[in-house]
């Protein structure tokens, strides 16, 4: 991937924090099946103790200039129960769940929390329906609280008739969250098999999701220049796994329903059951591989050709910053029907120059909102655009955002009545 120039001082949040690529990626690559018999709890095991190196061999954090951006960093393990010394084995007999060598270094990685089944059990009450919190096609989320007071998110995986998809997707999930760490993707903190139990711990974010906020199921209306820096988050995301080593992380259902937030509104992706490793070869381009995603936000030239690529997170993204704009979701079957596809409504209205009444109703237009609501668009449309060569990489995504904001906060501190821009630079 490319280097572009970097604005904002020249310092990115995307240098360093990578994972060790000789050993993590070999334990990925070198990764067997759900279907040859091997136990993808040892799998994940050999990933998570190869993945992560010492603090010190990072690189520091970079910051951009402004005094509330959060880079990229590495937090530590939450403290667990128990013994902190054993073998590995004895991990394993113990909770089936993350294996770690019992050192102390080991306690403060990310996935290092020892499990059992009674103490999922008792955390989340045997899985009350009054701590559910969230619902999908390949589990339940459950709030949990541990007898430490440590408090987690509890993803139960469905129990149904196509056990190979539902363990492929759930050995999927915990090898992805234990090969990443950053600001910005939700943390895993270990998982556990047990008979046809299949369970992934994470970090519990408290503020629910993106699109539970945009159909203002949380109180307060997202003002637009909170979505954008919503927006800005995810992009360092996927970002984040786009650059990850040698071999990016295409996460496959970037939407905004995977996106959670924090009570500060720093936003979170989650959900990595379809997330697909990049294996870069000498020639490689892309992933050939059966469609998976969510209706509305998938990459047209996926659908038509099966290949996979980085640029169909950027799609997805484009749509997520429609969604972002309007808040509408990307299907609305009750509308009319030239309103029904969100993205193809919303760039139809930006080329006509009408870009303002794709705004979100919830929203006051102003002179520094219909600023914003034409650069987002702008980016949004070089996003979705039919060929994924025609698409910027995620890292140009975020520099442009990165811009927006800039250019945002200026107009905001020194004209208030800036009129917005009708350049549009593609």
């Amino acid at each position: 991937m490319g280097n572009p120039a970097t604005p904002l001082g020249g310092r990115s949040p995307f240098d360093g924090r990578r994972r060790r690529r000789d050993s993590c990626d070999a334990s990925r690559s070198s990764t067997p099946s759900v279907s040859s018999g091997r136990n993808p709890v040892s799998i994940a095991a050999r990933a998570i103790s190869s993945c992560f190196g010492s603090p010190e061999a990072r690189s520091p954090s970079p910051t951009d200039d402004s005094e509330d951006f959060k880079a990229p960093y590495v937090s530590s393990s939450l403290s667990t129960q128990g013994s902190s010394h054993g073998s590995l084995q004895g991990s394993r007999r113990r909770s089936m769940g993350m294996h770690t060598d019992g050192s102390s270094h080991s306690r403060h990685q990310p996935g290092a929390m020892r499990l059992t089944i009674t103490e999922i059990l008792m955390a989340t009450k045997n899985f009350s329906p009054s701590l559910m919190i969230g619902q999908g096609g390949s589990g339940t989320v459950y709030k949990a609280q541990f007898a430490d007071g440590t408090v987690v998110a509890v993803k139960r995986a469905k129990k149904n008739a196509n056990n190979s998809r539902m363990d492929a997707e759930f050995q999927n999930e915990i090898q992805t969250l234990a090969c990443i760490e950053h600001l910005n993707l939700v943390r895993l903190h270990g998982f556990l098999e047990h008979q046809d139990e299949r369970i992934v711990v994470v970090e519990y974010v408290p503020n629910g999701t993106l699109r539970e906020h945009l159909d203002c199921q949380r109180g307060k209306i997202l003002e637009l220049a909170t979505r954008l820096e919503i927006a800005i988050d995810v992009a360092h995301a996927i970002t984040y796994l786009h650059m990850y080593s040698d071999n990016p992380i295409i996460h496959r259902d970037i939407k905004s329903s995977n996106i959670l937030l924090t009570d500060n509104l720093r936003a979170k992706v989650a959900d990595f059951g379809f997330a697909r490793l990049f294996m870069v070869e000498s020639d490689a381009t892309h992933v050939s591989t059966q469609v998976k995603g969510t209706a509305g936000y998938l990459d047209p030239e996926y659908l038509k050709t099966y290949q996979l690529t980085v640029k169909s997170d950027v799609y997805s993204f484009g749509v997520l910053l429609v969604e972002l704009v309007s808040g509408r979701r990307p299907i609305e079957p009750r509308r009319e029907l030239n309103e029904r596809l969100t993205t193809n409504w919303a760039m139809k209205k930006f080329m006509k120059g009408s870009g303002i009444q794709t705004l979100d109703p919830n929203l006051q237009p102003s002179l520094a909102t219909n600023f914003l609501v034409e650069k987002i668009l702008e980016l949004a449309l070089l996003c979705l655009a039919p060929s994924k060569k025609s698409r910027p990489s995620m890292r140009r995504c975020a520099e442009i955002l990165w811009t927006v904001r800039k250019d945002y906060r200026e107009i905001l501190s020194s004209d208030p009545h800036f009129p917005p821009s009708d350049q549009r630079n593609h």
